[in-house]
């Protein structure tokens, strides 16, 4: 019985500090349910942008530039980062996007490794590859697996705007 009211203990923490981090504006750890939440704010004119990135993926790194470049170009765009890395390294994470500027009000670690479980929801079209992008309009879904390269976003989302 006390396992029990530890681990509930433990579990409400964990939720009031993702809480306590979604108001301070950093990284927000979330599960699937509230990445759809995420996913289906989008719908309206607003053109949102969700790049799926992490730390130790090279391509991913490569192209961030790239969309804080675009984030700094186009602010009335909404531009979410959802990092795959494990939950254990968020703080790693967090630092890494703060180092390279990523919006720090966009900036989500999904906690579910079992990707092949949500990345359907993304998009049918996902392997599960990243770097990943999903551009969302008008209740419109395009969606990128690939590394994006200067200019290239960028022409994209004046494309999207249109």
């Amino acid at each position: 019985m006390n396992k029990f009211i530890l681990s509930i203990f433990l579990l409400t923490s964990i939720f009031s500090t993702t809480k306590i981090w979604a108001q301070n504006g950093e990284l927000k750890i979330i599960d699937v349910p509230e990445l759809e939440e995420i996913m289906v704010q989008s719908e309206g004119d607003t053109l949102k942008v969700i790049n799926f990135w992490a730390t130790w993926c090279k391509p991913c790194i490569k192209e961030l530039p790239y969309f804080v470049n675009a984030q700094n170009q186009f602010p009335e765009v909404e531009f979410i980062y959802v990092s795959i890395d494990f939950s254990e390294n968020a703080s790693k994470a967090e630092k890494f996007a703060q180092k390279k500027n990523l919006n720090p009000s966009g900036l989500f670690l999904i906690d579910d490794v079992d990707y092949n479980s949500w990345i359907d929801k993304v998009s049918p079209e996902w392997s599960g590859a990243i770097p990943a992008t999903l551009i969302m309009k008008d209740s419109k879904k395009y969606f990128y697996e690939q590394e994006f390269h200067e200019g290239e976003l960028e022409e994209l989302i004046k494309q999207k705007l249109n």
